[in-house]
C-alpha cells in the first residue's frame, strides 16, 4: 500500500509529519510523491493566514482529483480551527485535531484495514516529534501550544495550551537522531522557551540536558520569545556550549502602541535590551556576529503610516538584525483584532512588506560584511546542485563551494 504525505507552514509540521511517515514505513506502507498516486494521502495543514488555509482546502481537493478512491486523512491547524469545513470536503476519509495526533498513524492503519486503531505510547500531554530524511540537521519538537494569546493570533485555538515534552523522552530523541549521523538540531516549538508547564522543568534545564547527547555538535533555538530568552539562558550559551551564536526572536512591530494593543508582554526598549545584552555576551572582537532573525507584521489594525515608519526606524536604526521575517497582518475569524477598527487596506499592507523586504535585504548585506575575514566553521549539506555543495556557518550565514562528498555532514573550518 501506497501512502502520500503532504505539509503546509512550519517547521513544527515538517517534524509532525516525518514522524507520521517513520510510523508508516515501520507498519510496511511505501512512502510515494503525491502527484504520482497513492493509497492514502496524510495533508498537514496550515491556518496562519486565510491563504495557508486556502492552500489546504486546495491540497485536499486536488489529491482527491488525483486518486478519488484513495483515504485522505487531514490534520493540523486548519484541522483543527475549520474541522466541519474540511469534513465536509469530497474524499475526506478522517480528521485529527490537535489532541489527537498521537492517534493518526494507528487510526490510519486502522481505517485502510491494517491493523487495530491503538495509539502508540507517549507522553500524553504533547505528541512528541523530530524530522529525518536530512543527513545534516534534524528538527526536534520540545513544546506545544501558547497560553499568552496575543489579539491577532489563532495559535492557542488551533494547537491549544503551553505544554512540553518531559526531558528524558527528548534526550531519548536526541540520542536517535545523534545515531543516525546528524549533527545539528534545531529545538522547534510554538512558544518554545515557554518549555516546562506540564513538567515542571525548565528550558535552562532542557538546554544543559541536551548539550550532553554524544554525538550532536551543534545546536539552534527556532524560535524565543524576548522575556524567555533570560540572562540565565543567554550566559550559559555564551559560556561555550553547542548552542549557536543564531536566535530567531518574534518583534510583530516596533511600535509600542500596537505591541500593548496586540497584548505583546515587552515594549521596543526591552526587545532593543534584549539584543544588547545577547550581543554584549556573545561577541567578541575577531569573532562571528550573532544572527538575529526578527518575525514583523505589515498592516496591523490601527498601524498608520507614522507608526509603520516607527517600525521601520526601530529594524534599520536600533535593532538591525540580520534577517527579518515579514508577513501581512491576516484577520483571523474569531481574534479579537479581527473585530478591531482602522484596518489596514491590503494595497498598503503590501506597499509596506515590500518596504521590510528591502531593508532586509539591506541589514543582510551589512550582516554578511561585519562577517568578512573572520574565522567560521560550515556544517555542509549533501544536496548537490551545479556541481556546487553549501552549508550554514554557526551565524547561519550560507556558504557555498565545489561538491565534495567527504565534506557531507562534517563541521569544516573556514575564513567567511
Amino acid at each position: 500500500m501506497k501512502i502520500a504525505l503532504l505539509t503546509l507552514g512550519c517547521k513544527l509540521n515538517y517534524a509532525e509529519t516525518s514522524t507520521y511517515e517513520r510510523g508508516f514505513r515501520d507498519a510496511g506502507l511505501e512512502v510515494v510523491p503525491w502527484n504520482k498516486g497513492a493509497d492514502i494521502y496524510l495533508v498537514n495543514t496550515c491556518s496562519v493566514t486565510q491563504t495557508s488555509d486556502g492552500k489546504s482546502r486546495n491540497l485536499i481537493r486536488k489529491v482527491h482529483r488525483i486518486n478519488p478512491e484513495a483515504l485522505i486523512v487531514v490534520t493540523g491547524c486548519s484541522a483543527q480551527l475549520r474541522r466541519a469545513e474540511i469534513e465536509a470536503i469530497e474524499g475526506v476519509t478522517r480528521v485529527f485535531g490537535a489532541t489527537e495526533k498521537s492517534r493518526v498513524v494507528a487510526e490510519t492503519l486502522a481505517a485502510a484495514g491494517i491493523g487495530a486503531a491503538d495509539a502508540p505510547a507517549g507522553s500524553g500531554a504533547v505528541f512528541g516529534a523530530y524530522s529525518t530524511g536530512e543527513r545534516t540537521r534534524s528538527f526536534l519538537k520540545v513544546q506545544d501550544g501558547c497560553d499568552n494569546r496575543c489579539a491577532y493570533c489563532t495559535v492557542p485555538y488551533a494547537r491549544g495550551g503551553s505544554r512540553n515534552v518531559p526531558i528524558e523522552e527528548l534526550l531519548c530523541q536526541a540520542r536517535k537522531i545523534a545515531s543516525e549521523g546528524v549533527k545539528e538540531i534545531v529545538l522547534t516549538g510554538v512558544n518554545t522557551g515557554d518549555f516546562g508547564r506540564t513538567t515542571g522543568e525548565s528550558f535552562l534545564d532542557l538546554l544543559q540536558a541536551l548539550e550532553k547527547v554524544e554525538g550532536i555538535e551543534r545546536y539552534r533555538i527556532s524560535s524565543i520569545e524576548p522575556n524567555l530568552i533570560t540572562d540565565p539562558i543567554v550566559d550559559w550559551i555564551a559560556s561555550g556550549t553547542k548552542f549557536q551564536p543564531h536566535f530567531h526572536i518574534p518583534l510583530q512591530t516596533g511600535c509600542d502602541e500596537l505591541l500593548a494593543r496586540m497584548g505583546r508582554r515587552y515594549d521596543t526598549a526591552f526587545f532593543a535590551a534584549r539584543l544588547d545584552y545577547i550581543r554584549s555576551r556573545m561577541e567578541r572582537p575577531g569573532a562571528p556576529k550573532v544572527f538575529f532573525g526578527i518575525d514583523v507584521m505589515a498592516g496591523l489594525p490601527g498601524e498608520t503610516d507614522a507608526l509603520f515608519e516607527r517600525t521601520h526606524a526601530f529594524l534599520r536604526d536600533v535593532a538591525r538584525p540580520a534577517f527579518i521575517h515579514v508577513f501581512p497582518y491576516s484577520r483571523r475569524p474569531g481574534t479579537p483584532a479581527a473585530t478591531m477598527p482602522d484596518q489596514v487596506p491590503d494595497s498598503v499592507k503590501k506597499a509596506r512588506v515590500a518596504a521590510l523586504e528591502t531593508l532586509c535585504a539591506e541589514l543582510h548585506v551589512d550582516f554578511e560584511r561585519a562577517n568578512r575575514g573572520i574565522p567560521m566553521q560550515v556544517l555542509f549539506e549533501s544536496k548537490e546542485q551545479g556541481g556546487m555543495m553549501g552549508g550554514y556557518t554557526g551565524n547561519y550565514l550560507r556558504v557555498t563551494r565545489p561538491y565534495d562528498p567527504a565534506l557531507v555532514g562534517r563541521i569544516t573550518d573556514i575564513i567567511y
